[in-house]
């Protein structure tokens, strides 16, 4: 809708206010969701809602197989003292 009125329009600005008023929302809330929407198709610098989701996912899957790591590498240590090479 907000690139139709652009058209009818003199400013994006203009044409944000005026779809705002016939959906019932914030212009600025309208303003918001087209540069999301422009950022998901890549028609606007950002990384997209879809992106995003990857990379909190690889961030938790980071988090768990350092963690792992971490609890895999502290019986290597204890085992090593016990039969006397201590590290």
């Amino acid at each position: 809708m907000l690139v139709e009125a652009r058209g009818d329009h003199a400013s994006d600005y203009a044409a944000a206010n005026y779809v705002a008023g016939c959906l019932g929302v914030n212009s600025e809330m309208l303003r918001l969701w087209k540069k999301r929407a422009d950022t998901g198709a890549g028609q606007a610098q950002g990384t997209s809602s879809e992106a995003q989701l990857e990379i909190q996912q690889l961030e938790k899957q980071i988090a768990e197989l350092e963690k792992a790591n971490e609890i895999l590498s502290s019986p290597s240590v204890f085992f090593t003292t016990e039969l006397g090479h201590p590290s």
